[in-house]
């Protein structure tokens, strides 16, 4: 390698999100790989976890969709360049994406993008907007239904440009999402605090509370599953309301119409998400729109528990339906609670065995060493070094 490698990751906030925590495990490993690793962000709960010796961070308000501090930003970032003498931007989010595309531009360097969501592209302002993701050197899709999201809609923006863009699988901690590492006392711990009845079957929905999430869903289909001849359940709606408090109080009035007050419990955040994994018999991801990556999906494979989610977006990639998971028709309640059931009633051994083949499915696929691995990789191929 001709000289130090020294990358700039710029994203909104690092909160424990999926773009957020990729950004995080490529910053670490990149200073594994002697390079120099930065990342402008605002804030953020995963701050306080960046190794600082490793790991440089600058805060600007890079969260603000404001045109004048996306002009200030655009400023600040060009000079940042060129102090630092960095080698390659990469940026995670629309709004710093811009700053960072005027900034690249000026300074000749680098520009990486990852497209992380569908995003609203209703009016072609708003997909102008979105564009920005599109003009950068290398254009990253999280996933195949990203990537073809990108060609069916985007097309426009980059057909005449010398612009790759490439899959490269969101990946996640296999060795943090690992059963084998959480203790028997940490989940009975985890049950005792939240006043969960350790004999019942635990299902949990984890996700911030948001309606295309489908919480809805998820609490319509254990009303069906209340009546049908099942064994005593929990379920458990994991997730912060993130300030939407209209939508959990509508949350809360549908679980007491239903008379589920003691069968569904909310909890707003609990940290260790391998020890609510590890207590949940079954994991779902009911969302109504397509989830970019699926995140829960892989997560939950990756602790060894049988998935349901449903049929649309990224999660029909990361799971092997009827070997690792399986599907229900998105938005459909008595769908969904049909499928529970169907889990709850298959004996132990097959749980055991599907729970396996998920866990190695991650394993082979969606590690985040494989993740920054190609990552690093894709980076060295721009700079052309060998």
């Amino acid at each position: 390698m001709k000289s130090k490698i020294k990358v700039l990751q710029v994203i909104p906030r690092l909160d424990f999100g999926g773009a957020e925590t990729g950004c995080y495990d490529l910053a670490h490993y990149l200073a594994e790989k002697d390079c120099k690793s930065y990342i402008i962000t605002s804030g953020g709960k995963l701050l306080k976890y960046i190794k600082k010796d490793k790991v440089k961070v600058i805060k600007l308000p890079v969260h603000s969709k404001n045109p004048l501090f996306i002009l200030i930003n655009f400023i600040i970032i060009t000079f940042i360049i060129l102090f630092l003498n960095i080698t390659l931007v990469h940026a995670r989010s629309r709004a710093p994406a811009w700053s960072c595309l005027f900034a690249t531009k000026i300074t000749r360097r680098k520009f990486i993008t990852t497209f992380h969501g569908t995003y609203n592209f209703s009016s072609k302002l708003k997909k102008l907007y979105n564009s920005v993701m599109l003009r950068s050197n290398l254009v990253i899709a999280g996933s195949n239904f990203i990537f073809s999201h990108i060609q069916n809609n985007y097309k426009i923006f980059f057909e005449n440009e010398k612009r790759k863009v490439l899959v490269i699988f969101r990946g996640i901690n296999t060795e943090y999402f690992n059963s084998k590492r959480v203790s028997s006392n940490k989940v009975n711990t985890f049950l005792n605090q939240w006043k969960l009845e350790k004999n019942n079957y635990n299902i949990l929905i984890p996700g911030r509370l948001t309606s295309w999430k489908g919480q809805v869903i998820f609490i319509e289909a254990l009303n069906i599953l209340n009546y049908l001849d099942t064994v005593p359940f929990n379920g458990i709606i994991l997730g912060g309301d993130q300030g939407r408090k209209i939508y959990r109080k509508k949350l809360e009035a549908l679980v007491q119409q239903y008379r589920l007050s003691k069968k569904i419990k909310f909890i707003n955040h609990f940290s260790e998400m391998p020890v609510a994994y590890k207590a949940a018999n079954l994991v779902i991801s009911a969302s109504i729109e397509p989830e970019a990556f699926g995140r829960t999906s892989v997560e939950a494979q990756s602790m060894g528990k049988i998935i349901v989610a449903s049929n649309i977006g990224g999660s029909t990639e990361t799971i092997v339906s009827d070997k690792t998971g399986f599907f229900f028709e998105s938005g459909n309640a008595q769908s969904l609670a049909e499928t529970i059931k169907k889990v709850m009633l298959m004996d132990n051994n097959t749980l055991q065995s599907m729970g396996s083949e998920g866990r190695k499915n991650v394993l082979k696929k969606f590690d985040v060493e494989k993740m920054c691995n190609s990552t690093f990789s894709e980076y060295k191929k721009l700079l052309k070094y060998n």
